[in-house]
């Protein structure tokens, strides 16, 4: 069996031929960005980050660690530990690639989502 190829893009970049599944896990919808331009599969915007976590964090890079070992916290709560599930259903399928509108992917919520579903 091969291992899950789960990827981080920028919603605001073009969709790629490779992409697979492309699920964006903002909370919030990209400003400026159609979401008939957005090329989604799917929004599952109840896995994003509590507000409070959002707000604490606010993408410093000091805090990503701390930040991801909290977001794993909320991620075991029921509702999020099934989309969990569902976000593992769609890697089992081939490419999943998970999409923030964040400047800084690699220091997201969808970067530590994607290791977590690796």
């Amino acid at each position: 069996m091969s291992a899950t190829e789960v990827r981080v893009r920028r919603v605001y970049d073009d969709r790629a031929d490779d992409d697979g599944t492309r699920v964006l896990v903002d909370r919030l919808w990209p400003r400026g960005l159609a979401k008939t331009e957005a090329g989604l599969d799917e929004w599952c915007k109840e896995i994003a980050p509590s507000a409070a976590l959002r707000t604490w964090y606010a993408h410093d890079p000091d805090r990503f660690a701390e930040f991801g070992r909290r977001y794993r916290t909320e991620l075991r709560t029921p509702e999020r530990a099934a989309l969990v599930t569902h976000l593992r259903e769609l890697a089992g399928n081939g490419v999943l690639t998970l999409l923030t509108a964040t400047k800084k992917a690699d220091i997201s919520e969808a970067a530590v989502l994607a290791d977590l579903l690796r």
